[in-house]
């Protein structure tokens, strides 16, 4: 058993390390980073002359993330159009190493010279305002002369969908001045006005979640949660009247099948401890469920002129 077991482990050591097979060199420093860096300097700089100067006669770029199986890429030329294209259509151009990271160049044995990238790319379509500020990777093959051959962009598609879709005008849904789901959110403000708190209550579902300017960004407060702080504030404050300013929307998106209504109010509040009014400007964003609950609520309002003596 004490052989068996001893021969087990030879082997595993043996087929351990026949699996380690050296495929080339990695290179910190390498005169095609040197290229690479160069061309991306007048890439963002919109030099189409002097990005030419790095590029091979026979030089060919793809999307990597293209599921196109007829995607035969994008020539020299082609390539050179669009570097002109980013400047007369992209401000604040920059493309620079993601924190941290830094170009690899790959000494290959077999298919050559490859330096692979780790950039973040900023900037800001000039029509449709779209901002770009993603991750950027890329591959680079270089041929025998230190030009590139080959060029593999890694990047958020999305944006640049964005971008080509906001060349023209799209509806996204229907704006109502009059809706039940308005006529709910009335209701309710003007319930919590009347301290009835059931009534208020019972228009939202049990799993509702309320966000605040107030509170830090990405958390927020359940039903609970909800009930504990708004009884905090009916301690310290009478509430004397909630006006609505102006009128609510509702808005029934296409996009994700989303139903908001957006209101804006007026709260008069006294404190209770010195009789202190104050008038609290609020705006809302109440996101309702298809059985007319409100599911998330968004409060844009500031108490900070609660703080005055």
């Amino acid at each position: 058993m004490k052989r068996t077991l001893i021969l087990t482990l030879m082997l595993s050591t043996v087929i351990g390390l026949s699996q380690k097979k050296k495929n080339g060199t990695i290179y910190l420093e390498h005169p095609a980073i040197e290229t690479v860096n160069a061309m991306t300097t007048a890439f963002v700089a919109g030099d189409v002359e002097k990005v030419s100067t790095y590029l091979a006669d026979d030089f060919m770029s793809y999307n990597g993330f293209s599921t196109d199986k007829d995607d035969k890429g994008r020539n020299k030329e082609q390539y050179l159009e669009s570097v002109k294209f980013w400047k007369d259509n992209i401000s604040y151009l920059q493309i620079e190493p993601t924190k941290g990271a830094y170009p690899d160049a790959l000494e290959y044995k077999k298919s050559g010279i490859w330096v692979q990238t780790w950039d973040h790319l900023k900037g800001m379509h000039n029509k449709s305002g779209v901002k770009l500020d993603m991750p950027y990777h890329t591959l680079y093959k270089l041929n025998e002369d230190n030009k590139i051959k080959t060029l593999i962009n890694y990047y958020d598609n999305n944006v640049i969908w964005e971008v080509r879709r906001s060349f023209n005008d799209r509806q996204n849904g229907i704006i109502y001045n009059h809706h039940d789901n308005i006529n709910t959110v009335r209701v309710m403000m003007h319930a919590f006005e009347f301290n009835d708190l059931d009534t208020y209550y019972s228009f939202f579902d049990e799993n509702a979640v309320f966000y605040s300017l107030e509170l830090p960004d990405g958390e927020s407060m359940d039903l609970e949660q909800a009930k504990e702080r708004n009884n905090q504030i009916l301690e310290t404050y009478n509430i004397d009247s909630v006006d609505e300013q102006g009128y609510p929307d509702y808005l029934e998106y296409d996009m994700q099948d989303a139903k908001v209504v957006q209101s804006w109010w007026k709260f008069r509040i006294t404190r209770k401890s010195d009789g202190k009014k104050f008038i609290l400007p609020a705006m809302y964003t109440h996101d309702f469920n298809d059985e007319g609950k409100v599911i998330r609520t968004i409060a844009y309002v500031s108490t900070k002129i609660l703080d005055s003596k």
